[in-house]
């Protein structure tokens, strides 16, 4: 599967210019031309579907502050101890950091300001419903890229999260609307339990990751990058979301691109690729500007879609060539 032109697939929404996942920031990367929207899921305690990129609340919510009892024993606030009326109490605000030093700064400086915190947790349906009616007034069919986050630690807290993204795509009829929805994860018998026993009609993508991350999966990501285990992949997945360095590998002494084969790889078992994470205040070690990591990626590696936290950029980037 090869597309005529990448997708722009808006990270978190437009990210890079409102704190992640609020509605705020999913309605202007909407309005800048995003293909695709990405939602990253977890559940409340009371099962709900909400959008939310950690299993934790303490990173992009004042939880600390509503609720200062709620804590685990590691110090993290888990948005799964918390009902949805609870999380609705919470205010989000751009990402910062948790450790000593640190604490409460932005991740990203330059963008968003951390405080003050203005916006939501949104749950998934009210996302959808969002960008359903920002399709109808403004004539476009905008897709979701919906991330199931950590299903198996939400199996082992007692609760099934790819059942509730199912209810939830079901009661809002995206569930079968293959054009208009992927399905990512980065455990490969999710993907699998949704292919094979929940008869997703959907396209799913195989998320991968380093060995070293911890992923809440046993797959092994080195191996999946291989001939074999792309094959593998190919039985249940329509692609594969890896990791920018698994395809840039660098510059040779000389200045050359250095690119590894996974994209042809990928492409010889037909499957689309859509790396992550283009932006344009963290570039890869070697890469002078944001341009010429779109030309790497779109013109040298050419993958099937980009995720991005500059919708904008990238989509000025492939109408024009350049960036405006």
């Amino acid at each position: 599967m090869k597309t005529s032109s990448p997708i722009v697939i808006a990270h978190r929404g437009a990210s890079g210019y409102l704190p992640e996942h609020t509605l705020a920031a999913k309605a202007m990367a909407h309005a800048m031309g995003a293909g695709f929207i990405e939602q990253d899921v977890v559940l409340s305690r009371d099962g709900a579907a909400i959008v939310l990129h950690d299993i934790h609340l303490d990173s992009t919510t004042n939880v600390a502050q509503c609720f200062p009892d709620r804590a685990r024993t590691d110090g993290r606030f888990y948005a799964i101890d918390f009902d949805l009326q609870e999380i609705r109490q919470l205010r989000v605000h751009e990402r910062t950091h948790l450790d000593v030093k640190r604490n409460g700064l932005a991740v990203f400086t330059e963008r968003f300001p951390a405080q003050p915190a203005l916006f939501q947790v949104p749950t998934l349906a009210e996302e959808i419903v969002m960008l359903a009616g920002l399709d109808r007034s403004r004539g476009q069919s905008t897709g979701l890229y919906i991330e199931l986050k950590s299903p198996n630690w939400h199996r082992r807290e007692g609760l099934d999260l790819s059942a509730a993204i199912v209810q939830v795509l079901n009661e809002t009829g995206y569930w079968n609307r293959p054009e208009q929805v992927f399905l990512q994860c980065f455990d490969d018998q999710t993907l699998r339990q949704l292919r094979h026993d929940l008869k997703a009609p959907l396209p799913m993508i195989q998320l991968i990751g380093d060995n070293s991350w911890g992923e809440d999966s046993e797959v092994d990501y080195d191996y999946l990058r291989t001939p074999k285990g792309l094959s593998y992949v190919a039985s249940y997945a329509q692609g594969i979301g890896p990791f920018i360095p698994h395809i840039y590998l660098g510059k040779t002494a000389s200045g050359d691109v250095h690119l590894s084969e996974l994209v042809a790889l990928a492409r010889a078992r037909g499957l689309l690729v859509h790396p992550y994470t283009l932006r344009r205040d963290e570039l890869p070690k070697g890469i002078d500007s944001f341009t010429e990591l779109l030309d790497i990626l779109i013109h040298q590696a050419g993958v099937d879609g980009l995720f991005t936290d500059f919708p904008d950029i990238v989509v000025d980037f492939l109408r024009t060539g350049r960036i405006i």
